[in-house]
């Protein structure tokens, strides 16, 4: 400020003298990034997605099996089993743990033993036989990721067996 006045910004821009060469070459014209630095910073983003994305792959396919693998051997089981003891038997059909079956079928209903209609990861209904064929009280069993019964991404109630 020199007697009261703003100095002139553009007064800076001049090509005078090395030091106004220098604060013209910082302030002057050069308000954005020059192609190496967005280069450096675009190297950096691929770099570190290249670090993550592999460690990602793959993680929701495993959480929709640990899923299915809780429903089937806690939640869903947990109701069949309750419907046991409030009847004496387990339903024919899971069907039966969200609505009355009838007096003849289910005595001592006492439900809905679920909240809605159990469905796998993948939105298709869980599998059920009572009884089991591959276990002594009912077979439970999703047909996992391809959808196909007998595969072997199958989740079940029951182990299977090593040949």
């Amino acid at each position: 400020m020199k007697n009261g006045q703003l100095i002139n910004p553009d007064k800076f821009c001049e090509p005078s003298g090395v030091i106004k060469r220098f604060v013209r070459r910082k302030f002057c014209g050069s308000a954005g990034f020059t192609l190496i630095e967005l280069m450096l910073v675009v190297i950096i983003l691929g770099v570190l997605v290249a670090m993550v994305v592999p460690r990602l792959v793959g993680r929701g396919e495993q959480a929709r099996i640990q899923a299915a693998r809780a429903d089937i051997q806690s939640n869903i089981a947990l109701a069949l089993d309750l419907f046991e003891l409030d009847n004496g038997r387990y339903p024919d059909r899971l069907d039966d743990l969200l609505k009355d079956p009838g007096e003849s079928k289910a005595p001592n209903w006492n439900g809905p033993y679920l909240k809605r209609k159990p469905m796998d990861p993948w939105g298709r209904g869980y599998s059920y036989k009572m009884p089991g064929t591959h276990s002594s009280d009912y077979d439970l069993y999703s047909t996992g990721p391809d959808g196909v019964e007998g595969g072997e991404d199958d989740i079940t109630n029951w182990e299977e067996e090593s040949e």
